[in-house]
């Protein structure tokens, strides 16, 4: 398990697509507040705002949009260029491969996650200066919990990667399963109890209130434990898939 994983890590800090989702969501993050601060002047916004406000909201589209990208090429391509099939017959066990592959899939998208509230962060407080910082351990807790919900969503995205097996594919279906995901579960949740349930324990939705405060203990440890379950789960069914899948 540690060489595949080695192995992943490996092809993940090689592969050019994530470095090049890492460099327009930097150049994204710095070109925003530096737009405001000249249109506007320093005393427009506070680094808490772009913090709170544009950092956290704007990444819920990068957490879920960009890293679909990075498993069309990371994951499916493989498949296609037959790296898959060479892995299939090195005699590892497909469960092992399945998880190392989905744990460097995962630090690949944890990374992504965190490029742009962090760069616009450093960015607005180099502009605007330290007055209004967020509080650290709001920080702490809202990159903490960004980082627990990128993976979930990677877990998702993995299973379908493996399933299409094509990047195209992959790339064009995950992008418009999670643009459409919270607006289909939310119509559904209003005329089904049993959809309303699952919405409301979904990472869908509880991603949404990450950047809440004033959580209550019990609301805390529903938003830190789904996101775990989550990933926990997609990884099992899609091991389970990729177990039983011929490879090409």
């Amino acid at each position: 398990m540690g060489n595949l994983l080695k192995s992943e890590l490996f092809k993940l800090r090689k592969d050019r697509s994530l470095r090049t989702l890492i460099i327009i969501i930097m150049a994204s993050a710095i070109f925003y507040p530096t737009l405001i601060f000249f249109d506007n002047g320093a005393d427009s916004a506070t680094v808490n705002d772009f913090y709170s406000g544009t950092g956290l909201s704007g990444n819920d589209y990068i957490v879920k949009l960009v890293p679909c990208i990075l498993a069309g090429f990371f994951i499916s391509s493989e498949y296609s260029i037959g790296t898959m099939k060479s892995i299939g017959a090195s005699g590892n066990n497909r469960i092992r491969i399945y998880f190392a592959k989905l744990m460097a899939f995962s630090i690949g998208a944890v990374i992504i996650s965190l490029v742009f509230p962090i760069i616009i962060l450093a960015a607005s407080t180099i502009l605007f200066g330290t007055n209004d910082l967020p509080a650290l351990d709001y920080f702490i807790q809202t990159m903490g919990l960004t980082i627990l919900y990128a993976a979930a969503f990677s877990s998702i995205m993995s299973l379908f990667s493996i399933i299409f097996t094509d990047s195209g594919k992959t790339i064009g279906f995950l992008i418009i399963f999670f643009l459409l995901s919270d607006s289909i579960l939310y119509v559904l949740s209003q005329k089904f109890s049993l959809i309303e349930t699952i919405f409301n324990y979904s990472v869908f939705k509880l991603f949404l209130d990450i950047s809440k405060v004033d959580l209550s203990n019990g609301a805390f440890l529903k938003i830190l434990l789904v996101p775990i379950i989550t990933w926990i789960v997609f990884g099992l069914v899609g091991s389970f898939i990729f177990q039983k899948k011929e490879i090409k």
